[in-house]
């Protein structure tokens, strides 16, 4: 597993696509960058630091700098690559992925914003964590996958101001990447449900695009085609929370950077995270946090 700091761009050294119609096996090098594969079709035989792998449509692999590699088979095969340094990335131990993957995909966007003054590794928070070598299985994400390099590719073949938005993009990529690799340890071990824990995952993503405006059971059984009260057990059992205390935790902890960060009024912020009342938003503000929206603010801004 690779642990990149977001916080940084990546430097994309070069990167392509190449199509060998005919048998072709990787040459031998040792280079002192990372360097990212991702098979559109065929398969690539190649060999790093005396472990083989062999890479098929969808895989996604990371060779890392200072390494012996070299192919072991000749094979048809299309790929994109890109080469690029980083000045925050590391190799890490994952002994319990699928824990990895709960905590970072489910729980993510539900923690508390910190009190003033409490610690937070905000280094922690800025890294995304990427197998080595895991498969895009899922149809969909490799359409998505195959549309974003392209657009990547197209940006890197520009001029050289352009440089800056591919390494972006790239971060995007690598960011999209590892979501759908832990998505993936999520479905894989909950096979007995994976139809339904799809679509939770499907309703996490129309949560977060949409918690700032009204969300009901109706528009979320006509969204999804499903029951409401059963979407709504099952979003229990993966999530922990029910949808509507949810949706209320992404509010609220809105609301809270938002009071943070800006001088905006209440009815303002309220009108900005969903809570469009502003009763209301005083309401469950109070009951998630403890405060009222204005107590938080006098909390945080004066100290009282």
């Amino acid at each position: 597993m690779l642990a990149i700091n977001m916080e940084s761009v990546p430097k994309i050294r070069y990167m392509g696509f190449v199509s060998y119609k005919s048998p072709w096996i990787h040459f031998k090098r040792n280079i002192d960058e990372y360097i990212l594969y991702f098979i559109k079709s065929g398969e690539l035989h190649i060999e790093e630091n005396g472990g083989r792998y062999v890479l098929k449509k969808g895989d996604i692999f990371m060779l890392e700098p200072n390494l012996d590699h070299e192919g072991f088979d000749r094979h048809v095969c299309d790929y994109y690559y890109v080469h690029f340094e980083h000045p925050d990335i590391r190799s890490v131990q994952v002994d319990d992925v699928l824990s990895m993957a709960k905590r970072l995909f489910l729980e993510e966007n539900t923690q508390p914003v910190p009190e003033p003054g409490e610690f937070r590794n905000l280094h922690d928070l800025n890294l995304c964590y990427i197998p080595k070598h895991f498969t895009l299985s899922d149809k969909n994400s490799f359409r998505q996958a195959i549309h974003a390099m392209n657009e990547i590719v197209q940006l890197y073949k520009r001029k050289h101001y352009n440089r800056g938005l591919t390494g972006l993009k790239y971060a995007e990529f690598l960011i999209e990447a590892s979501r759908d690799s832990f998505m993936a340890e999520l479905v894989k071990n909950n096979r007995r449900n994976t139809k339904s824990f799809v679509k939770v995952h499907a309703l996490l993503d129309y949560i977060h695009r949409n918690y700032t405006k009204p969300i009901t059971s109706a528009e979320i059984e006509q969204e999804f085609d499903c029951n409401y009260d059963y979407i709504n057990r099952v979003f229990s059992e993966v999530t922990g929370h029910t949808i509507i205390r949810y949706v209320n935790l992404i509010r609220i902890n809105h609301a809270k950077e938002l009071i943070e960060a800006t001088h905006l009024s209440m009815n303002e912020i309220g009108y900005l995270t969903g809570l469009n009342d502003p009763f209301y938003f005083s309401k469950v503000f109070k009951k998630y946090v403890g405060l009222s929206p204005t107590q938080y603010y006098k909390k945080i801004r004066e100290g009282v």
